[in-house]
C-alpha cells in the first residue's frame, strides 16, 4: 500500500511539473481606439512567454466575421484613418502570410473572429515578435490594427484587409482601465 502511495505520489508531482509553463517575461499592451468613422475599440495584452507572445484581451464595436490584425511599423495612430501607422511590421523584408506560416510579416496575426453583438475575445500565441523595444522583432512603440475587412492571408503586403478600424500604440507594462487614460507599469 505504501509502495502504490508513494508511487502514486511521484506520477501526480511529474503531471504537475509536466503542466507548468514557463514564467511569464515582459508584458506590454494597447488601447485600441475608433479610426475611420468606426465605434472598434477594446484592450490587448502582450505577454513574453519563452520564445512565444501570448495575446489576450477584447475588441468590440465590429461587425460579425473574421477581420484582420496587424502590427504595424509605426506606432503613430494620429491620422483619422489610422495611415501614420504605416505598413504592416516586417523586420525581416518577407512576405505576407498567415500568422503560423513559415513565410510571413512579424506583424501578421491573422483574423479576428467577431461575433453577432461585435465583440472578439482574443488569446493565442505567436512567435516571430518580442515583448521589447530594442530588439529587431521588438513591438513596443508599434501600432497595433483592426481592419475592416478580413485578411486572405497571401496578397501582398496587405492581405486585401481594407481600411482601418482601429489602432493603438503598444506600450510596455498594462494600461490602466480608469477614464480612458494609460498606466504605465514597467516590466
Amino acid at each position: 500500500m505504501k509502495k502504490t502511495v508513494a508511487v502514486l505520489s511521484g506520477v501526480l508531482l511529474l503531471a504537475a511539473c509536466a503542466g507548468m509553463q514557463e514564467g511569464e517575461g515582459p508584458a506590454a499592451s494597447v488601447r485600441l481606439e475608433p479610426r475611420s468613422g468606426s465605434n472598434v475599440q477594446g484592450t490587448i495584452r502582450f505577454v513574453q512567454i519563452g520564445d512565444v507572445v501570448r495575446i489576450t484581451g477584447e475588441i468590440t464595436g465590429h461587425s460579425k466575421g473574421p477581420k484582420g490584425f496587424h502590427i504595424h511599423e509605426k506606432g503613430d495612430c494620429s491620422d483619422p484613418k489610422a495611415m501614420s501607422a504605416s505598413g504592416h511590421f516586417n523586420p525581416h523584408k518577407s512576405k505576407h502570410g498567415g500568422p503560423y506560416d513559415p513565410v510571413k510579416h512579424a506583424g501578421d496575426l491573422g483574423n479576428l473572429a467577431f461575433n453577432d453583438q461585435g465583440v472578439a475575445k482574443i488569446n493565442f500565441t505567436v512567435g516571430d515578435i518580442s515583448v521589447s523595444k530594442d530588439k529587431s522583432d521588438g513591438i513596443i512603440g508599434r501600432a497595433l490594427v483592426v481592419h475592416m475587412d478580413p485578411d486572405d492571408l497571401k496578397t501582398d503586403p496587405t492581405g486585401n484587409a481594407g481600411g482601418r478600424v482601429a489602432c493603438g500604440v503598444i506600450v510596455g507594462g498594462d494600461v490602466g482601465a480608469s477614464q480612458g487614460s494609460w498606466k504605465y507599469q514597467p516590466y
